[in-house]
């Protein structure tokens, strides 16, 4: 029950001085969404985009959606403002919020997707009782906070795992979940990271750090759909 590939280059990685231009020319490259790792230096111990740069990217995005990772706390205040910024999808921890639930019904509520981010040492019991809320389940595999980390490669049976969860969840429903990876996706390993189950792929210094975004890109989805043939 694997949906088509998409490949979510994160500008995390991308020139901050150009971001603009590297959005749009990632997005002629071959970048299905535009990932926008949002952090606060509270949650995770960085700091990166507001809302502010979401809604200024937007334009150049095209027909991509902007793929909001939320790596804040609290949450439920920034919802809105993303997505009046227009979001596409917005995802947060559950650490991070009080009542996961309910953060799910505000993002929902604000016309966004919704998505829910479980870290390396996140159990994936936080989706028994809210898969009907969900758009999108994200693994990180490596620990938020920074890029060009390395693959944690404990990922791939957590991936088989919420594989098979939203696969019973789509054959008792009829709904699909995306099930996406974030952290250290690169053309050596997408193809293994893709026959665990993932659909959906992050992917910052890969294709940022290439001297050819659109080949990487091109690389990145044959691997994961010749994984998955």
């Amino acid at each position: 029950m694997r949906q088509p590939t998409i490949i979510a280059p994160s500008i995390l990685s991308a020139n901050f001085a150009r971001l603009g231009d590297d959005v749009a020319k990632v997005v002629t490259a071959g970048a299905d969404w535009i990932h926008f790792d949002v952090m606060d230096n509270h949650y995770v111990p960085n700091l990166t985009f507001g809302p502010m740069v979401c809604e200024a990217l937007r334009p150049f995005a095209g027909a991509a959606m902007m793929d909001v990772h939320l790596m804040v706390e609290p949450v439920d205040a920034l919802v809105p403002l993303f997505a009046k910024a227009r979001a596409g999808l917005i995802s947060f921890h559950p650490e991070a919020s009080r009542h996961v639930d309910r953060t799910l019904a505000l993002i929902r509520e604000q016309g966004c997707k919704t998505g829910l981010v479980f870290n390396p040492a996140t159990p994936l019991q936080w989706l028994d009782s809210v898969m009907d809320k969900l758009d999108l389940v994200m693994l990180m595999s490596v620990n938020p906070g920074f890029g060009g980390q390395s693959f944690i490669a404990s990922t791939l049976p957590k991936l088989r795992e919420a594989r098979r969860r939203i696969d019973a969840y789509a054959r008792e429903t009829g709904r699909t979940i995306r099930l996406e990876v974030d952290g250290g996706v690169k053309t050596d390993n997408i193809a293994a990271i893709a026959a665990a189950g993932a659909d959906t792929f992050v992917a910052g210094s890969a294709v940022f750090g290439s001297p050819n975004w659109g080949s990487t890109i091109t690389a990145l989805r044959n691997a994961a759909d010749s994984a998955t043939a």
